[in-house]
């Protein structure tokens, strides 16, 4: 896989360099140093191939992680490792920048001698490195030496992200659906883009060895499961799952097993682009008083806009902000609002519209009186979208739904399961 790991700072000076098969010379690095770090060329392609080489790298402030092979491999899984290779690396010594790097290269040295073995990625959990890689060493005891068998055991075994032994006297699941809703609407009310960015988080905190079967609507879940539901299926794209979740089991018959990490952890992403759910509608109507002596240019606006909750009148909406785009030579702004406070911010050349919470199946009304100030070389105004920001507990704007979270672990025990949903504000935008 990889020939070598190269850490490389601004400058295109090599500050740690580890091979693990000579295929790749040193000099073909350096190459790669004067080349593409000094001429600041590096932040264009991630992937360079120059002279049979093909150089992946990646940069995370100051420092360039780079990775060298001479061989058609997965390049998919070496830009993981590096980024697992930073995430180990600020866990450790917190910033990755060079002074940090210099005043802790043995130990870079001796966790990549962990993290990868003649090229190909070993273990990079920061929690299991830190049981038997320590900065200040460990003591030559026995109980030392049992909690380092224990590590070796651990990482030597199929399920490296989670302890044995685990215990505790309240077991309880915390499940988080989160997703960011995109739409752009035109001014005809239209779906010019929707789509739902969604993850769902859990919380684990399971005593022993428990393994969990996650099941939600996914349409082709529920098209092959035998049990009758009343859930409706939604069609789930792009999914990209935990390492704890068995593949296998998931392209056999879309079933979500997985032994879970012990604490927070992101189980998966997925996006939803067909019949999305829209949280929000809003109305303008606009009045342009065109100048006299330029009809195109308008000496003031009346703005009238609606903003209609469209969910279930049981659910709320909380901090909603509504971004107005108006004329920089908008003065003088008066506001109207039914709920909420309106208010100019010049600085943003916007009307800010902020309404702490809105109940579902309700409508706001916001007035506003825009008169301008003449100037010099007037353009006509260019109306620039209305956007949104919010927050809707318990509500998916993709209809997901949790359908189970089965537990069974061999001690029998009978968990506590909290399920909550999130919907915000992504690029939320309308056309007026």
């Amino acid at each position: 896989m990889a020939s070598s790991i190269v850490f490389i700072n601004i400058k295109g000076e090599v500050l740690i360099y580890r091979c693990y098969k000579y295929d790749v010379s040193r000099q073909e690095t350096m190459e790669f140093c004067r080349k593409i770090i000094a001429t600041k060329e590096a932040k264009e392609k991630p992937i360079i191939y120059m002279n049979g080489v093909s150089y992946i790298h990646t940069t995370d402030g100051e420092i360039t992680l780079l990775a060298t092979t001479k061989s058609n491999t997965n390049v998919a899984m070496i830009f993981n490792f590096l980024y697992a290779l930073i995430k180990l690396c600020k866990s450790y010594f917190g910033e990755f920048s060079e002074q940090q790097i210099k005043n802790n290269f043995v130990l870079i040295y001796e966790l990549m001698d962990e993290v990868i073995d003649y090229g190909f990625p070993q273990v990079s959990e920061p929690d299991i490195l830190k049981k038997f890689i320590t900065q200040g060493g460990l003591k030559n005891d026995f109980e030392s030496n049992q909690k380092l068998q224990v590590a070796l055991t651990q990482i030597t075994g199929s399920v490296s992200w989670r302890p044995p032994d685990l215990y505790y006297e309240s077991n309880e699941v915390f499940i988080d659906v989160i997703e960011d809703v995109n739409f752009l609407i035109s001014k005809s009310g239209d779906v010019i883009k929707s789509e739902v960015i969604g993850k769902v988080e859990v919380k684990s905190q399971l005593s022993g060895w428990p393994e969990c079967k996650f099941g939600m609507n996914d349409k082709l879940q529920i098209s092959q499961s035998q049990e009758s539901t009343s859930y409706k299926g939604i069609s789930i794209e792009d999914i990209r799952f935990h390492q704890c979740v068995r593949l296998s089991d998931f392209n056999k018959d879309r079933t979500i097993t997985f032994i879970p990490p012990d604490g927070l952890f992101s189980l998966m992403t997925f996006r939803v682009t067909d019949n999305v759910i829209i949280p929000f509608k809003i109305y303008a109507n606009i009045i342009e008083t065109p100048d006299q002596d330029n009809p195109s240019i308008p000496k003031s606006i009346d703005l009238d806009l609606n903003v209609k909750a469209l969910f279930d009148r049981l659910l709320f909406a909380q901090d909603v902000i509504i971004k107005i785009p108006i004329p920089r030579n908008a003065t003088n702004v008066k506001t109207h609002t039914n709920l909420g406070k309106a208010k100019h911010e010049t600085d943003k050349s916007a009307i800010v519209w902020r309404i702490k919470k809105i109940f579902g199946d309700k409508e706001s009304k916001l007035k506003c009186e825009i008169p301008m100030i003449p100037i010099k070389n007037p353009v006509p105004w260019t109306r620039a979208p209305v956007s949104m920001e919010f927050q809707i507990p318990m509500f998916t704007s993709s209809g997901l739904r949790v359908r189970f979270l089965k537990i069974v672990d061999k001690s029998g025990y009978k968990p506590i399961k909290w399920i909550r949903y999130i919907t915000k504000a992504g690029d939320f935008q309308f056309r007026i």
